[in-house]
């Protein structure tokens, strides 16, 4: 695809590049998306623990889903999402920090993960199990939190974004996770990449008939509904439903290329890029904090060890130490 291509379907600008999401429109087809690309930032997410390959590539769908619903949140605070579920990978936790930092961290049974790579085509879904998925928006202190909560059915973050927008939000919703390790020329091993996009259906006019789905659109269960479904929605989801996890995750196909090829001939507006970073939010002083307000001098002696409390974050591993006593005369 030439550069000329590009100008002439109206970018003006750079193609994005890694650790970024962008938004689009398709006027003409009553949609919205956005895209996220992540490099160095789900690196160093995914590198700050010894995770197995399966279960960083599940952290990173995580990571993916949290980044397109939460940056498409214009608020301040925290866009939370946490799944806990009864496969070999239990919980995973990750926090969106707006606008633009992001961290995250995923719970598992080794045992159970053992046991279950011994069989042949494991897939994320499988790692994950049932249970459920909540979404949370936290703005901060004095204002009250929202939460969604759908079920995790043993088919994956993908499903259960559908699920979720279809319950909690009423809207159609197609989203696309991939997640890889890629080599790099002249550095030794691999380094993770992530890329997702999530398209919607919000359409100008109200009076479109649209199916009512108990559970969500789910693309898996659409064998009576696509003859309720716009016609708009079902051109924007059969374009969509070409879209490659290599595609996703290539680093020489830019989200805009992708854009471009996907829906060039309906016409697609893209939005400037807004950056993403792996940032997390502990502290030394949050943590005295944590350790002042929420514990008396007698749990404070049981934590210390040789005569500190060491105290190590979840998301990031950085490790903090205190003086039991220090805390006294506070």
């Amino acid at each position: 695809m030439s550069e000329m291509s590009l100008e002439e379907y109206g970018l003006n600008r750079p193609e994005s590049g890694d650790d970024s999401v962008v938004s689009f429109t398709l006027e003409t087809l009553d949609c919205r998306g956005r895209s996220v690309r992540l490099a160095d930032a789900f690196h160093r997410i995914v590198t700050r623990h010894k995770y197995p390959a399966p279960v960083a590539r599940l952290l990173g769908e995580a990571v993916l889903l949290a980044a397109l619903v939460g940056s498409s949140l214009k608020f301040e605070g925290r866009f939370i999402l946490q799944s806990q579920t009864d496969g070999p990978v239990n919980m995973i936790v990750v926090d969106l920090d707006a606008p633009d930092g992001l961290r995250g961290y995923a719970r598992f049974d080794a045992d159970a993960l053992t046991k279950m790579l011994k069989e042949e085509n494991i897939s994320s879904a499988k790692l994950l199990g049932k249970g459920h998925l909540a979404m949370t928006v936290d703005q901060g202190a004095h204002t009250e939190r929202y939460q969604g909560i759908v079920s995790i059915d043993g088919t994956g973050f993908e499903t259960a974004a559908h699920h979720y927008f279809g319950q909690s939000e009423q809207i159609l919703t197609h989203v696309r996770l991939a997640v890889a390790e890629h080599k790099v020329k002249g550095e030794k091993g691999s380094r993770w990449r992530a890329g997702g996009m999530m398209l919607q259906f919000l359409p100008k006019s109200h009076d479109q008939e649209v199916a009512d789905f108990a559970a969500g659109d789910d693309p898996n269960q659409h064998e009576n509904a696509i003859k309720y479904d716009p016609d708009n929605w079902v051109e924007a989801k059969a374009l969509f439903s070409t879209i490659s996890d290599a595609e996703l995750v290539d680093p020489q196909v830019s989200v805009e290329r992708l854009l471009f090829r996907l829906f060039h001939e309906k016409g697609v507006r893209v939005f400037d890029p807004e950056p993403l970073e792996a940032r997390c939010s502990c502290s030394a002083e949050r943590t005295e904090d944590m350790l002042a307000t929420n514990f008396d001098a007698k749990e404070r002696q049981e934590m210390a060890k040789d005569g500190e409390i060491e105290v190590v974050c979840e998301f990031c591993s950085t490790a903090y130490h205190f003086n039991p006593n220090q805390f006294d005369s506070e």
